[in-house]
């Protein structure tokens, strides 16, 4: 089977589903009062979606799991025994991300409030499912101690302290995507982009394990847009973005250039960097850098509106994909 034809039946697959689960699931998250709490300190105009549902990304797992199985077996089928394996443990490590994002939103839900675990809680548990995964993925060889660094073209070995790396790499993207998650549609579209842009990777280098995950993480952000594009009707809550996010760190492992997410997701660090800069800022002269972090909401506050970011973010997602692209 050719790879834009795995392509296209993992995203098309993927999004029918999804959107499917999407439909059925806001009516049940409604009936249950599973509505997201607002920040007082946030826009005043983010008050209107108090109470819309959250945790709209458990149908990425409700869809991603059976879906998963079935591209496993199709690609089994056609005798690609080899891109099985690292499928689904690519797919296992971000389902498991999404499930502490589930028990995040479940203690922001149980204690009606906007914040779930502590970060400690947080951190800790993602020290260890990046930690198994990195010990899978070196247990069966599909990484060592040397890494590759884009721009340069260049491997270097860098010892035991690749793997430290690694674990940084994979658990500061999974948060950095976890705070891009702050207005209507601009997770699922940068994500969007991102898997969108990982997907013809993996078609150029003919990784069909990346492919497969690529493609069924575009299907799911396509159809989660028609849901939550501004007035957003549904929430994807932490444990969307905790999936999109791991799975986004997780993919380039697959190809070969985990670094390169640095560059595609650019997006994410500046959220990232836009927190720590906030916080350290404030600590040293008591006054803020932003009118707010994250950033998106800086930008709000400066009156851009939620579909003008979104577009903006997105775009320039697009345009570090395309350099990405370029370099060595």
């Amino acid at each position: 089977m050719s790879l834009p034809l795995y392509c296209l039946i993992a995203t098309l697959l993927s999004f029918l589903l999804c959107t499917l689960a999407l439909a059925l699931l806001i009516p049940r998250l409604r009936a249950m009062k599973m509505g997201q709490k607002i920040l007082d300190i946030g826009p005043a105009w983010h008050a209107p979606k108090e109470g819309t549902p959250t945790m709209g990304g458990i149908s990425f797992l409700l869809v991603s799991i059976p879906c998963g199985i079935l591209l496993a077996l199709l690609a089994e089928r056609e005798g690609e025994h080899a891109v099985v394996y690292p499928f689904l443990v690519a797919l296992f490590y971000a389902v498991a991300n999404g499930a502490v994002g589930i028990a995040d939103d479940l203690t922001k839900l149980r204690h009606h409030r906007n914040e779930g675990l502590t970060p400690t809680q947080k951190i800790l548990l993602q020290i260890v499912l990046s930690a198994a995964y990195l010990s899978i993925l070196r247990m069966t060889g599909m990484i060592d101690t040397t890494l590759y660094f884009p721009g340069i073209g260049m491997y270097i070995d860098l010892g035991f302290f690749t793997y430290f790396s690694l674990m940084l790499l994979l658990i500061g993207i999974t948060n950095c995507a976890n705070l891009t998650d702050g207005i209507d549609g601009l997770a699922a579209s940068v994500g969007g982009v991102i898997f969108a842009f990982f997907a013809l990777l993996s078609v150029l280098h003919a990784e069909i394990s990346s492919l497969l995950l690529s493609s069924l993480l575009l299907g799911c952000c396509l159809s989660f847009l028609l849901f939550n594009h501004h007035p957003a009707r549904i929430f994807m809550g932490d444990t969307g973005s905790l999936f999109l996010g791991a799975s986004a760190a997780a993919i380039p492992l697959m190809l070969g250039n985990p670094l390169i997410i640095l560059l595609c997701g650019i997006v994410y660090i500046v959220e990232g960097a836009s927190v720590i800069l906030q916080v350290l800022y404030y600590k040293r002269t008591r006054k803020r850098l932003f009118l707010m972090a994250h950033i998106h909401h800086h930008f709000e506050k400066c009156g851009w509106s939620e579909n003008k970011i979104v577009a903006v973010f997105s775009a320039l997602t697009f345009t570090a994909c395309l350099l990405a692209y370029f370099l060595p």
